[in-house]
Order: C-alpha cells, then sequence, then structure tokens
C-alpha cells in the first residue's frame, strides 16, 4: 500500500512504525503534523491508500479523513479518550492499559476500532513507558490494523460504549493543580506516579526556596530520609527531595518560562538548582551485585560469572562531558578487574544518543563544552577500541543515535533488542560526526552503505540492522528478557574454549595494524571538520531548536518523499 505516516513529531515511535510498515513491503512517505493544509497537501501529492498516524496532537482536518481513511494510534484502551491518556493511567496506578487503533471521524478519538493490543502498566515513567510497553502494543495494533484494512473485506468495530470489553472513558487533560505534589502530607508512591506521570512533558510544577521549577524524574529512594520536602542528597546529577514517608530523585529541571528567562529548557537537577544546593552533600551510588533497594544510579558495575557487566543509564541517552569522564573511570576500573568479558548497556532505556545538547546549550561557552564533550566521548570509544584483555560486548536494549551508537559499535560485538531504533547518522544537527565513525562503520557495513546511513538520515530497526551489519545479535522480548537473555549469552561466552583464542587474535591484529596510529588519523580527521561545525551557525541554530523543542517550519525532506 502507499501509505502516508502523519505525526506532530517524528518520535520513536514515529520512527519504528516507519520501519516497521517499510519492512512489509509498504511504501512511505512521511509528512509532519504542522498545519490542516500541509497535511491535505501531502495527500493530494502523494496520494495515499492510507494515511497512519502514530503520533499526534491535533485532530486530522475532515478534509483529509473524508477523502482518505485515517487510522490514529491512540495510547489508551477501547473508549479511552483526550489528550493525557497515559499520564492518568500512571497516576491512577491502572495495571493493564492498552493502545486502540482507530480510524479517524469528526469525534475525537472516538473513531471505529480496527484493532487495539493490551500491556501491564510497568512501574516506570511516562516516556520510559512510552518507548516500551506503549511501542511494542502500537507495532501490534498498528500493523493488524493495516492487514485487516488492506484485506479489503474486513470492517472495524464501532465504538459502543455498552460492550464489556470497552473499559476506557472519555478523560479530560490532566492539569498542572491535578499534580501538584503535597510534601508534608503525600507518600513516596503517590509522589512517584505524579513526577513519573508528568516525564518527560509536562513536568510538576513545584516551588523550592520561593522559586518556581518544573520537576522530571521520580526515581525512589529506600535509604535516605530527613524532613518533608527537603533536599537530601546530591548523586551525580540528580537531587534527592524526602517525601512524607521516603525520599525520590529528581533528575531534571526546567525554571518556570518568564520574559527574561534565558534557561527556557530542561537541565540536570544539580544545574538547574545549584543556587539552592549549599550544604547538600554529595552521596555515592551503592556499587556490586544489583541491590534489592531502590536508589539512583547512573553508573553501576557488577560482575558474575566471569563477566563485568558496566551498566548506564543517563537520562534521554545524553552524555555530558563529566558523565563520559565517569563511564571511563569506571570502564577502565572493569578492565582491571579478573573477568573475561565485559557487558556495556542501560537496565532499560536508551542505550546512548551522543553528547548532550542541554548542558551544551546552558554553558558559558556552548562552543567551548562542545569540544569538551565530543573529545570525552572519543576517549571513552578509543579506550573500548583499543581493549585487548577482555572481549566487550554492547548490550542495546534501547535506542541509539550517533555518537552514541558509534559507542556500541567500539564492542568486539553488538547485540541488539528486537525493539530497539538505531540511528547512524549526525547530519541533522548540522555535525559531520566523530567517535571514530570514520574507522567504526565502513568497519561493519562497508564504505558505500555507511554512506548512504550517514546521509539519508533514516532510521533503522533492529531486523535492518542486523541484515546491514549494525548489530551481530538480534534479541526478542522486552527489556527484562533481553537482560536475562544477554546475562546467560555472554556467561557463556566468559566460559566458551574459544575464547582465549580470540583474545590472542584480537591482541595480533590490534598490534598488526598499528590499531592506535588508525585510530588517531581517524580522530583527527573527524575532528578537524567538527571543530568548524562547531563555530557554525547551523549547528548553533539547530541545537538552540533542538533544546528549546521548537517545530520545524516544514517537513524535512529526508523524509516527504512526496515534496521531492
Amino acid at each position: 500500500m502507499r501509505i502516508l505516516l502523519v505525526a506532530s513529531a517524528y518520535n520513536s515511535l514515529a520512527q519504528r512504525c516507519h520501519t516497521e510498515l517499510l519492512d512489509r513491503g509498504h511504501e512511505v512517505s512521511v509528512e509532519l503534523a504542522l498545519t490542516p493544509q500541509t497535511l491535505v497537501e501531502a495527500a493530494w501529492l502523494f496520494r495515499p491508500d492510507l494515511v497512519v498516524a502514530p503520533m499526534l496532537t491535533a485532530a486530522i482536518p475532515q478534509a483529509l479523513w473524508s477523502r482518505v481513511p485515517c487510522l490514529i494510534v491512540h495510547p489508551g484502551p477501547k473508549g479511552d479518550r483526550g489528550p493525557s491518556s497515559l499520564d492518568w493511567a500512571i497516576t491512577t496506578g491502572a495495571r493493564r492499559w492498552g493502545v486502540t487503533v482507530l480510524q479517524a471521524n469528526e469525534v475525537f478519538d472516538a473513531g471505529d476500532i480496527w484493532a487495539w493490543a493490551p500491556f501491564v502498566v510497568a512501574e516506570y515513567d511516562k516516556s520510559s513507558l512510552y518507548r516500551h510497553e506503549v511501542t511494542e502494543a502500537a507495532v501490534e495494533a498498528l500493523l493488524l490494523a493495516v492487514a485487516r484494512m488492506a484485506s479489503g473485506h474486513l470492517t472495524p468495530e464501532p465504538l459502543d460504549y455498552d460492550r464489556h470489553d470497552v473499559i476506557g472513558e472519555p478523560r479530560p487533560a490532566l492539569r498542572q493543580p491535578d499534580r501538584r505534589i503535597d510534601w508534608a502530607h503525600e507518600p513516596t508512591e503517590d509522589v512517584l506516579r505524579k513526577l513519573r506521570a508528568a516525564t518527560s512533558q509536562p513536568g510538576v510544577l513545584d516551588t523550592i526556596d520561593g522559586e518556581e521549577f518544573f520537576l522530571y524524574g521520580g526515581i525512589a529512594e529506600d535509604t535516605l530520609r530527613g524532613p518533608a520536602g527537603s533536599l537530601l542528597a546530591m548523586r551525580d546529577t540528580a537531587v534527592c527531595r524526602a517525601t512524607a514517608d521516603g525520599a525520590v530523585w529528581i533528575t531534571h529541571v526546567k525554571p518556570r518560562t518568564r520574559p527574561d528567562d534565558s534557561r527556557p529548557f530542561k537541565v540536570p537537577a544539580t544545574v538547574g538548582l545549584a543556587l539552592h544546593l549549599s550544604g547538600v552533600p554529595q552521596v555515592a551510588a551503592p556499587q556490586g551485585l544489583p541491590d534489592p533497594r531502590r536508589t539512583y544510579r547512573e553508573i553501576h558495575y557488577w560482575e558474575h560469572h566471569q563477566v563485568g557487566y558496566l551498566e548506564f543509564d543517563f537520562p534521554n541517552g545524553a552524555m555530558s562531558t563529566r558523565q563520559c569522564r565517569r563511564l571511563l573511570a569506571a570502564y577502565r576500573y572493569a578492565l582491571s578487574r579478573h573477568t573475561r568479558v565485559i557487558v556495556l548497556g542501560g537496565r532499560r532505556d536508551f542505550f546512548a544518543n551522543g553528547i548532550h545538547l542541554h548542558v551544551i546549550e546552558d554553558a558559558p561557552d556552548a562552543q567551548a563544552e562542545s569540544w569538551e564533550n565530543i573529545n570525552a566521548m572519543n576517549d571513552l570509544v578509543a579506550a573500548i577500541l583499543t581493549t585487548t584483555s577482555h572481549l566487550v560486548i554492547s548490550a542495546v536494549q534501547g535506542n541509539a543515535a550517533a555518537g552514541g551508537l558509534m559507542l556500541a559499535l567500539a564492542a568486539d560485538e553488538v547485540w541488539c533488542r528486537s525493539g530497539a531504533v538505531l540511528n547512524p547518522h549526525y547530519r541533522l544537527m548540522g555535525l559531520s560526526g566523530s567517535e571514530y565513525w570514520t574507522y567504526t562503520l565502513p568497519r561493519r557495513v562497508g564504505e558505500h552503505t555507511a554512506e548512504a546511513l550517514t546521509s539519508r538520515c533514516l532510521p533503522v530497526n533492529a531486523r535492518q540492522a542486523h541484515a546491514l551489519g549494525l548489530a551481530d545479535q538480534v534479541v526478542p522480548g522486552d527489556p527484562a528478557t533481553f537482560r536475562t537473555h544477554v546475562t546467560a549469552l555472554a556467561e557463556q561466552l566468559a566460559h566458551s574454549a574459544d575464547l582465549p583464542g580470540r583474545l590472542e587474535d584480537k591482541t595480533r591484529r590490534h598490534r598488526g595494524q598499528s590499531l592506535e596510529r588508525t585510530l588517531e588519523r581517524h580522530r583527527a580527521r573527524e575532528l578537524d571538520q567538527m571543530r568548524e561545525d562547531f563555530a557554525s551557525a547551523t549547528y548553533q541554530d539547530r541545537r538552540s531548536r533542538f533544546v528549546r523543542r521548537i517545530r520545524p517550519e516544514t517537513t524535512p525532506a529526508h523524509l516527504a518523499l512526496h515534496r521531492t
């Protein structure tokens, strides 16, 4: 079928749906839902058989849905209606939820139902839930709906609230008064639900020492305690705040926007609250085997059966200069241990997305901070590329992009979860890229494919990544299942009879190739161009628009095939 994919933003769900539809032989073009007029114009240009909308914040115009069937992916069970579906699910403590694919009509979210898929509401924030449980259910339901529509002989189910399986209901938008936290009286679990339901948008509006901030995060702390509402501790870039019966970690804040505000975007909590942290102690994260106590950890190292697991969970996958340096120190520690295999990866969300654009945008000298950040990333990647004492595995459990994906490709093997989406390019940010991509990417996929991947700027799913050579294995299942599979595979590898030979071959190959000199040449060439990129108006403008969430004026040409 000819399918026009429309979305308010080309986010992770839109990217996954795009790649899955292409996998099944459909011809797909993308149009961002910027105005009703541009959507109608896109349909006139592309002449689609079907419009699919995996992520919309506004209604499809009648001039479109009355002429072309339009399938809307709604993150709620049958009958659920309204713009805050997931927010309500988390806030009310729902245990089961779903994704419904319905046909657009004159009533928002009330069209005939083509398919739906249930999921269990895991105890994570809205963004994490959206990237995993919602995305998997959405892909399942959308592909089923498209297949049913393509068959030509099936009809949708009208929305009928008298049916026993229609468990949703119309709900209003969740407003800030509904999200307000009463730190003196609300227990930790209630506070967690409110924080988790507001990540990544809109945050929970709160007051700290008379100054208003939007708070983001919501990670439980089982040990630290103090007067309700007080700031108890800092760890890395997060801040711990006491509740009525416990404490929670806040990872990011955003000052409430004012006309003279120079920081109308999210920053790490320790940065945004710097003026309010006098006397607040910095506390170290517990290390060793996984601890049942809940707390905040950006980096966690543990060992089991000759495998060292270096886990890193950087919010949104962004890695600042300091985070890169902390991870490099942890990696060097892992190399010093008497293990055979090192597994790199996170517990659930992003693998990595490269340099931290928010921290860079907030820096006094953004160009200088960009330079420091990219060199810190390069130092980390170089350490992995030159490792000969261990076999290194990148366990890509979540999405990865740009320098974060090149970090994964530095390992000896890349194991990718089936639901991950990879973006092997930099150019949309006005950057040519570094992290030794000119060495690692062609080595895996060939020069021609490397050029295509970095210039076309399109996402690839896990199956496509494996076919291209970006991934060595695709491991099915949700993040927890992936983690179990990775542990079993890594420990089997650590005790395999051929591992010593593989390590010897690795050492011999590195010595024969004079790898360090080769890497130095690639790094120098990449950084020569990046120095120019960081000074360019293009990078400065695109970085600022990205950080401030400024919508594009038109759909990027590489997505809108109908406009080329």
